[in-house]
């Protein structure tokens, strides 16, 4: 296995500028995530997570310190390069699906391949091979609308899937799933990250959804108070909070 890490964040502080003066979000972070890692972020409301995320997928930037993403700078990229960095390194997931309602479930996942400039012909055989592998191969030719909540995100994963992304980044993905769905989608990240090795980072606010990552990494204030395994976090690591 790579020994480098995916993700190196060394001394990271975000702040936000308001008319009411300088809002500290993030104070010195420092975390990495090796290749094949399953980590989660935890955090009450205001804790930082949701930037701590949006800095992790270059859609923001820190005030200072260092992130280094499969080895890159991420503070020396431009904004074009910062936009190709996520399209080569990253795969996103979101709490909302995020799919064009009037294209095929075939045209949504293979959508970040038209930014690559990927031949039509290759961009529709590997979307369908990334369909098939979340077991919705033969609803390529749906719409969104024509399928459950469930197989929506399955198609979201997907297409986070498409580029063969190093990191897959999962912003509270089961947050709009009842259980019996979350249950699924989350034994296939599981099923991703054991039988594929795809390194993945989840946000989440729920402890039973947590305890599918191998990883725990809790925020609290902007601060990293916990990370370390899931079975060694006391109790109050593990809260739902919202």
């Amino acid at each position: 296995m790579n020994s480098d890490p995916v993700i190196r964040i060394e001394r990271l502080y975000k702040e936000y500028v308001t008319e009411a003066g300088t809002v500290p979000v993030l104070k010195d972070v420092s975390v990495s995530v090796m290749p094949g890692e399953f980590v989660a972020i935890m955090g009450p409301s205001g804790s930082g997570k949701s930037t701590f995320m949006n800095i992790l997928g270059c859609l923001d930037v820190a005030t200072s310190g260092n992130y280094f993403l499969n080895g890159r700078d991420v503070n020396a990229q431009s904004r074009d390069e910062l936009a190709l960095l996520r399209n080569q390194v990253i795969g996103f997931v979101f709490q909302g699906f995020n799919l064009l309602p009037r294209a095929s479930l075939e045209d949504n996942v293979a959508l970040p391949l038209i930014y690559r400039g990927t031949p039509t012909a290759t961009r529709l055989a590997r979307a369908s091979e990334m369909l098939e592998k979340v077991g919705l191969g033969q609803y390529r030719r749906s719409r969104p609308n024509q399928i459950s909540g469930g197989q929506q995100q399955r198609v979201a994963i997907a297409r986070a899937l498409v580029n063969h992304p190093k990191l897959l980044l999962a912003d509270e993905p089961t947050g709009n799933l009842d259980t019996h769905t979350s249950q699924e989608i989350m034994a296939l990240f599981t099923e991703l990250n054991q039988r594929d090795g795809i390194t993945i980072v989840l946000i989440t606010h729920e402890s039973d959804i947590a305890t599918y990552a191998q990883r725990l990494v809790r925020l609290s204030d902007g601060r990293i108070v916990y990370d370390g395994a899931i079975e060694h976090a006391a109790p109050h690591h593990l809260e739902a909070t919202s």
